[in-house]
């Protein structure tokens, strides 16, 4: 299937979906003696290795999009991620259905970003802070490209789930919550409000 190269391009916003991208950000209070600083930034430490890692690999592509797809599963709180995704439709998903969509999403985006993965060769992504926020803690990394200069990358970690886990990045104030729940809304539109389409549809991309 044909990919709008401009809206796939690995640039500075682009890039945040590898590590994929995006949740919902949480209304009620950390839960004492749970997750804390030191903890959200040794997750984010282990997940920014293991991109470096699949970025200096010099595996093919194909390869390349498992590991993504690996990775997001380790690190990300990939059931959030795909409800926020999915947006008002989610409320009226059957069980079954946000199961086949959460699977779908998560491969649909390892692949998305994964295509680009080429133009971020030679690159690093390196954390360099970590702090407190509302209802959740932000790791703060800083991105090179190469040939780019520096840029702003934030992870938003929280434990709602039992694990520690990341659900939303942040590029340059960008985000990507936003985006991809205004991607996958406009892909369900254009499968008529239709969640199955839209469920085969992803498998497809």
């Amino acid at each position: 299937m044909h990919n709008d190269g401009s809206s796939l391009r690995l640039t500075r916003r682009g890039f945040t979906s590898v590590a994929l991208a995006a949740s919902a950000a949480f209304a009620l209070p950390l839960p004492a003696a749970a997750l804390d600083v030191d903890q959200a930034r040794s997750l984010i430490d282990k997940a920014v290795a293991d991109v470096n890692g699949i970025i200096s690999s010099g595996r093919s592509e194909q390869q390349m999009f498992g590991d993504f797809e690996k990775l997001f599963v380790t690190y990300a709180d990939v059931p959030v991620i795909a409800r926020s995704a999915l947006g008002v439709a989610a409320r009226s998903a059957s069980p079954a259905q946000m199961t086949a969509f959460t699977k779908a999403y998560q491969g649909y985006i390892s692949r998305k970003y994964g295509r680009r993965f080429r133009e971020f060769i030679g690159g690093k992504i390196e954390v360099v802070d970590a702090k407190p926020i509302k209802s959740y803690y932000e790791v703060i990394s800083v991105a090179t490209l190469k040939g780019d200069a520096p840029f702003d990358l934030r992870w938003h970690v929280a434990d709602k789930s039992g694990r520690n886990l990341f659900f939303n990045i942040i590029i340059e104030g960008v985000n990507m919550l936003a985006s991809e729940r205004t991607e996958i809304g406009a892909l369900l539109d254009q499968n008529g409000g239709d969640l199955d389409k839209l469920i085969a549809q992803l498998q497809t991309l």
